[in-house]
């Protein structure tokens, strides 16, 4: 599988205060929402690894997986920084 860079990276603190993390792929967005999210039943989860799963399969550009993790991001109150 091909990793899908996004062109800017997204910064989130998805647990301890100290441990941010740089999302820098669709691969790395994947991973946070699988393992480390804070709201495990969201629907703006649920929407970005669907969108996760379509950019991975080229269904889809990275930017909608992207745009789809800032929205779960913000609404889980883990966004720290994104690069527009």
């Amino acid at each position: 599988m091909r990793t899908r860079r996004f062109r800017k990276p997204i910064v989130v603190q998805p647990g301890r205060i100290d441990r941010n993390r740089v999302v820098l792929s669709v691969s790395d967005a994947a991973e946070v929402l699988l393992r480390d999210w804070p709201t495990p039943t969201s629907k703006t989860r649920l929407a970005a690894m669907a969108a996760c799963l379509a950019v991975i399969r080229g269904e889809k550009p990275p930017r909608v997986a992207r745009q789809a993790f800032i929205v779960a991001a913000k609404d889980a109150r883990i966004l720290l920084g994104e690069q527009i």
